[in-house]
């Protein structure tokens, strides 16, 4: 017989797939059919104030040079404006009003896209779900060091972090010694 294990890996991996499938889908019928584009402009629109390219390529997990590109190429199709940085020195990125309307496009297609995943749980399934889906991302956390934020094209609100529900903001603040990041409460450091 096989490890159960196994099976439940495997299951989780095709589950994956095919809610990465579906979303990416989902975001190109909407009108972004570049997926690193789609998370730039959905973090922009959720959480990146006037980000430095250089922000932005973190949060991506870019090259220095492909967020240049990347950045490039949202501004030339009106989607981004530059700006100065902070610090004079810097470059600052934000949304054009085109370029809030195809964020927010993207972010109700991938919504739509996941919302239908989950479909065919009834409200109790989905608190238990919620639940264990809460652990494993606590355990991804865990796990992480560098590459792209795994919230980079979610919708905070939604994931509750405002309110401290994020499990996986908590993570990562049990992960770096920090208090869960709540709006309504004083930040606590990165």
């Amino acid at each position: 017989m096989n490890d159960p294990l196994d099976h439940q890996a495997n299951l989780l991996g095709a589950f994956a797939m095919a809610v990465a499938d579906r979303t990416t889908a989902a975001v190109a019928a909407a009108g972004e059919p570049n997926p690193t584009a789609a998370a730039a402009l959905s973090a922009l629109l959720h959480f990146l104030d006037r980000p430095t390219i250089d922000q932005l390529r973190r949060v991506l997990g870019l090259t220095p040079s492909g967020a240049v590109r990347l950045v490039d190429r949202l501004a030339e199709a009106g989607l981004v404006t530059r700006g100065p940085g902070a610090d004079g020195r810097s470059r600052a990125v934000s949304l054009t009003p085109s370029g809030r309307a195809a964020a927010e496009r993207v972010s109700a297609a991938r919504a739509g896209a996941l919302r239908a995943a989950l479909s065919g749980l009834s409200a109790a399934e989905r608190s238990t779900l919620d639940g264990l889906l809460g652990r494993v991302m606590g355990g991804i956390v865990a796990e992480k060091e560098g590459g792209a934020w795994l919230c980079r094209l979610c919708d905070l609100t939604a994931c509750g972090r405002d309110t401290g529900q994020c499990p996986t903001a908590n993570a990562a603040a049990v992960k770096y010694g920090a208090a869960a990041v709540r709006r309504d409460q004083p930040s606590a450091p990165d």
